[in-house]
């Protein structure tokens, strides 16, 4: 076996490869990588015992938790941290209270256990796994919506909630704990935050300007994990978490100019180690526990999650939270914490025994790994009528072009844009648009771009050129006459819907406007003449041609008015020019195709379908 006469460069080897097998085939059959993961620990630790040390690798791999703290950190700056503060020193807070004196109850009435113990295990039970919620998030893209925001905070109060927690168990113990040891603890845990943050603020930046100057990449790579490391150690020592230490460090240097460079270097890390974690739960689930006292644990996961899922549930509709958010927060965070395995172990040595403390890491791994189903029948559960709403936040919006809607049209002309080096800011109400999006790397903010306020923060009066690309040409129009209206200095390139919609826009004199399918459709048309022997200077004259002619009838249409009710009026034809000259290379066009090319764009018009 390899537990016995094995090396650790052949463990790692197999934890590679099951995660290699199982994350892309569990993905598969859209089961999530995070139940591929544990599947992978399972099989090679508890069922086929080829490593039997998995303790060892899930200290190590918690570092995984510790980078993915690290990169939320990044992300949020610390104006947005302090909006936060409600939902974290108010949601989680009564989370953390509510859920640990229920739990509590439960020990004592259900398992008879005494009171001291009861509140160590309930407390600890009502922590969640900050890894598998968060992981869930990004998988899903929902980091930065309305309730992964809200389940954050949760975690973040959980995070702190640590130290008063492993405080509390040499003050309920047996033996007793001196108020000396417990008020030491707490001024460790303030003086280490203190240093943090002052060096954070005063030593950090310096210190990667020096490092970004001389040009070393590897240096670069290894400051940056110094520096989550070394957060990470300093709150350890203190008695806190080393997930919240780098979760420090991340909000401090959120600001930084070389936050995108910090992020690109230690992503890579955070991915691996986190994965690891996973299998590396899997592999200390411990089966034999779980055979000697299947009944126990069989009725003890079930009711830790429904208890938690009830209390968050409710508390998240108390804090304002619709029924879809609080639905899925709830089916996010009903299992337990990794902290979890450091607690229950520490309370061994005298508040509880060797045996329940197994049973309750059990309880916690289990529930674990049934976090990819609780959030599947989340799901089932979410109403799906009411609109998804997120969390409107413009924090650094502002950019020489505003692009409200981010449709395909939109998309494309971004990607135009940002290949020009040219800066967008890109507001859009769709949640679902907005998560597809953050997938691929794009910053979208949530709004509604009918709205003052909304343009307002999301800073058109800094904006060069406001694009609007929205698809309904009646949202369209309510947006053009509001920023008309309200910010007549704004430049307005608007996309059109079809002809009759140009003419709207035209009658409002936007600066552009372009129809959504007219430039597809004139390239697939020159396309399909080169294809059928047309030569490709001729086809260009063609397209040409056909282009300035829609102009020019659109033109004529505008100041004659031959528009009205929806329907194009031809009853004032206008004369078209005569097609370039044909060469060798293709017939000349007849004259009834030269008649019919003039309406024909105006009568496709009329059956334009939406997008």
């Amino acid at each position: 076996m390899v537990s016995e006469g094995g090396t650790l460069y052949l463990q790692s080897l197999m934890l590679l490869g099951g995660a290699i097998v199982a994350a892309p085939l569990f993905k598969k059959f859209g089961l999530g990588t995070v139940l591929g993961y544990l599947a992978a620990g399972i099989v090679i630790g508890p069922v086929a015992r080829l490593i039997s040390d998995g303790e060892n690798f899930l200290h190590f791999a918690e570092l995984g938790v510790v980078f993915l703290l690290f990169i939320i950190g990044l992300e949020l700056k610390p104006s947005r941290l302090w909006s936060l503060r409600h939902s974290i020193f108010g949601l989680g807070l009564a989370q953390v209270v509510l859920t640990g004196v229920a739990l509590t109850a439960l020990a004592v009435y259900l398992a008879k256990l005494p009171i001291e113990a009861a509140i160590i295990i309930g407390f600890g039970l009502a922590l969640s796994s900050t890894a598998f919620a968060m992981q869930v998030l990004e998988d899903r893209a929902e980091t930065n919506q309305k309730h992964g925001q809200r389940a954050f905070s949760i975690l973040l109060f959980q995070d702190l909630a640590i130290v008063p927690i492993l405080a509390l168990i040499p003050v309920l113990s047996p033996q007793g704990g001196s108020q000396e040891g417990v008020g030491f603890q707490f001024a460790a845990a303030i003086v280490a935050i203190v240093t943090l943050i002052v060096a954070g603020r005063y030593l950090l930046n310096p210190m990667f300007r020096i490092i970004a100057n001389t040009g070393a990449r590897e240096v670069m790579i290894a400051a940056a994990l110094f520096v989550v490391l070394g957060a990470a150690m300093l709150m350890q020592t203190a008695g806190l978490s080393m997930a919240m230490g780098a979760f420090i460090a991340g909000v401090l240097l959120a600001e930084s100019s070389y936050r995108h460079e910090l992020e690109a270097d230690i992503e890579p890390f955070r991915g691996i180690l986190l994965g690891l974690f996973f299998v590396a739960v899997g592999l200390s689930l411990n089966l034999g526990v779980i055979v000697e006292n299947w009944l126990a644990i069989l009725l003890a996961v079930p009711i830790l999650m429904a208890v938690k899922i009830a209390i968050v549930y409710l508390l998240c509709r108390i804090f304002r939270s619709s029924h879809d958010d609080a639905i899925r927060i709830a089916f996010l965070l009903p299992q337990g914490g990794e902290f979890g395995f450091v607690l229950f172990t520490a309370a061994a040595a005298g508040l509880i025994t060797s045996s329940l403390a197994s049973q309750l890491v059990a309880i916690v791994t289990i529930s674990m790994a049934l976090t990819p189903f609780s959030v599947a029948l989340g799901n089932r559960l979410i109403d799906g009528d009411s609109q998804e709403e997120m969390e409107e936040d413009f924090d650094g919006a502002g950019a020489d072009v505003l692009m409200i809607g981010f449709s395909r049209y939109g998309q494309i002309a971004a990607q135009i844009l940002l290949a020009g080096g040219i800066d967008v800011t890109v507001i859009d109400s769709s949640a679902n648009r907005i998560r597809a999006a953050s997938k691929f790397g794009f910053r979208i903010y949530f709004g509604d771009g009918t709205r003052k306020d909304v343009l307002e923060a999301s800073g058109i009066r800094r904006a060069k050129i406001v694009a609007v690309c929205t698809q309904k040409k009646e949202v369209t129009n309510r947006i053009v006459d509001l920023i008309q209206s309200e910010f007549p200095d704004a430049r307005l390139f608007v996309r059109s819907y079809d002809r009759e919609h140009t003419l709207q826009l035209r009658a409002k004199q936007v600066d552009y406007e372009l129809r959504e399918t007219f430039e597809s459709g004139l390239v697939f048309g020159r396309r399909t003449l080169e294809e059928l022997g047309v030569g490709g200077d001729l086809a260009g004259q063609i397209t040409e041609t056909v282009r300035k002619r829609d102009e020019d009838r659109l033109r004529v249409q505008a100041t004659e008015g031959i528009w009205a009710g929806g329907h194009l009026l031809f009853n004032k034809p206008v004369t078209p020019e005569p097609l370039v000259k044909p060469t060798r290379e293709a017939k000349p066009l007849d004259k009834t195709t030269e008649e019919t090319l003039a309406p024909a764009a105006d009568i496709a018009a009329q059956a334009e379908p939406a997008e």
